[in-house]
């Protein structure tokens, strides 16, 4: 190496080992975006089901666990320990004796077994309910049968029993602000939500609806030394036009990007140094109806994962902003196989499947799309040439968004198009294919196999982390070679931050869901006072 390249390389190091040795500053306030619509559904972070509403979620409560990011796992917030019984179902939590409501009071075991209770309430329809009803007894108080959740028991006030209905891992679905811990007294006061508090690391200090939602650090945060940041204003931006605006302007500190911008803004030679991409636990799909008797064949589902150029349309249409699906469980996955190939694109595979199938003249199905541009009618409309040319034909049934969900719960589809959760948790994930999972909670093809629900079933009662895992790449390779739907791609979410903020996690269940009590913004920021 010349003494001039030498020079260069070390530069960079000294300038890269400056950067990680940088302290977080405190002070300032975080610009934050909510991109997903033009308001906020409600200040109960237990009443929306949307994303949107996690994102300010984050910021004001605090769940019995949180998801870890970097490492791609849930871990304890609430409680400093927990224990498991023999069985794997009952988890008893030393509770955290330093979280304090934002009106100063210690949250204690009265708390989340009210709040846990108050999801349950069958009048309401809490979208957090179906993560509490894999607590023994909590259907009971659902459907009216019990006041109490029976699988919960109060030990002693920081201490907290909780006996699940299956063996399984309850950070996985008790890290959602959706299942957020209330203050058991407080919030029953008739105007609590005018002016909600939690255990988050912000005060809720105003919302005015279509515009922000602002917060200010509390002070006695369980974490030491954090928030960094004195305030955090929430903004809704749902037009991806606006917060394109908005972020040149340096108005704002974060931006989610579609396919467009992700194009634009990597093009930029600016721009292109504050990208952060992660492979999200969503997979985009075609769900096959078995019912329509061409789908109930093997050979079929086959033949159209071959008939389609997934990698063209990716390219063309989705402009890269995705990950090429090989089968269910998405890259980011610990059950993924980096070795498995991709369905090639073949269409003469496709025909000679067809023939052995019984249809060597093709046929026709109606597929049910949205118009989302993403994995909707645009991308139904790509494939239609490519599947005529083996001889199906498509005719395209459209439907609204908010309408998609109630017409597959319901059945009412030959083939449709969606984004479906893959994650975090795999044998969740996977277990949507099981046999006996209805289709109302996410078995939407019907899938039934025997070796699958072998498969599911082992991996359920496998004690051992390592053996367990290898039983669920098993499970993942066969739905790729069963195909239930067309494996199209796994969301690649890209944000968009300015340089002068830090702290952002790749989060894998949702990358505009952020730990706000991990950002800073240093000296450079406009806001930085």
């Amino acid at each position: 190496m010349s003494l001039k390249k030498f020079a260069f390389a070390t530069a960079l190091t000294l300038v890269a080992f400056a950067a990680q040795a940088q302290e977080p500053r405190r002070g300032g306030t975080i610009r934050f975006t909510a991109p997903y619509g033009a308001s906020f559904v409600s200040n109960d972070s237990h009443v929306s089901n949307q994303i949107q509403d996690e994102i300010y979620g984050y910021a004001l409560h605090s769940m019995l666990y949180k998801w870890d990011a970097k490492n791609g796992k849930p871990a304890l917030d609430l409680a400093k320990s927990v224990s498991v019984s023999t069985d794997g179902k009952t988890y008893t939590f030393k509770l955290r004796d330093d979280a304090l409501f934002h009106n100063g009071r210690k949250m204690t075991a009265d708390d989340i077994i009210w709040t846990y209770t108050r999801l349950m309430d069958g009048a309401k329809n809490y979208p957090g309910a179906r993560y509490i009803a894999r607590i023994v007894g909590a259907t009971d108080v659902q459907k009216g049968q019990a006041k109490e959740i029976s699988g919960l028991k109060k030990v002693d006030d920081f201490t907290l029993e909780m006996t699940l209905t299956d063996k399984a891992d309850p950070g996985y679905f008790l890290f959602q602000a959706t299942t957020a811990i209330l203050p058991a007294k407080e919030a029953q006061a008739p105007d609590f939500f005018n002016k909600p508090i939690g255990l988050g690391p912000f005060k809720f200090v105003e919302h005015i609806p279509g515009s922000r939602m602002s917060f200010e650090r509390w002070e006695k945060y369980y974490q030491a030394g954090k928030p960094y940041a004195d305030k955090l204003v929430i903004s809704p931006m749902g037009e991806a036009a606006a917060r394109d605006v908005a972020f040149r302007n340096k108005e704002i500190d974060v931006s989610i990007l579609g396919a467009t911008q992700y194009v634009a803004y990597k093009a930029d030679a600016n721009l292109s140094k504050g990208i952060l991409e992660v492979a999200e636990v969503f997979t985009r799909n075609m769900g096959m109806n078995p019912t329509f008797k061409p789908f109930s064949d093997k050979r079929v589902r086959q033949a159209i994962n071959h008939a389609i150029d997934s990698e063209l349309i990716i390219k063309r249409l989705v402009r890269d902003k995705a990950f090429r699906a090989s089968s269910w469980l998405p890259l980011s996955s610990p059950a993924f196989d980096k070795d498995a190939k991709a369905y090639a694109y073949d269409p003469e595979k496709a025909k000679k499947l067809l023939v052995e199938a019984g249809y060597p003249d093709g046929f026709e199905f109606e597929w049910t799309a949205t118009p989302n541009e993403s994995w909707g009618i645009p991308i139904v409309e790509a494939t239609i040439p490519m599947l005529a040319k083996v001889g199906i034909k498509v005719k395209v049934k459209p439907v609204e968004t908010s309408a998609l969900g109630g017409v597959v719960v319901g059945g009412d589809f030959q083939a449709y198009i969606w984004s479906n959760t893959s994650g975090p948790d795999t044998l969740t994930a996977l277990k949507c294919f099981h046999s006996s999972t209805p289709r109302s909670s996410c078995n939407y093809t019907t899938f039934k196999n025997a070796a699958y629900d072998k498969l599911i079933d082992d991996a359920s009662a496998e004690s051992d982390p390592a053996k367990q895992l290898e039983l669920l790449k098993k499970a993942n390779a066969m739905l790729q070679d069963e195909a239930p739907v067309w494996f199209f791609n796994y969301n690649k979410a890209v944000m968009a931050y300015q340089p002068w903020l830090h702290g952002l996690q790749p989060n894998a269940t949702e990358l505009a869901l952020q730990r706000y009590e991990d950002l800073w913004v240093d000296a450079s920021s406009p806001a930085a006072k």
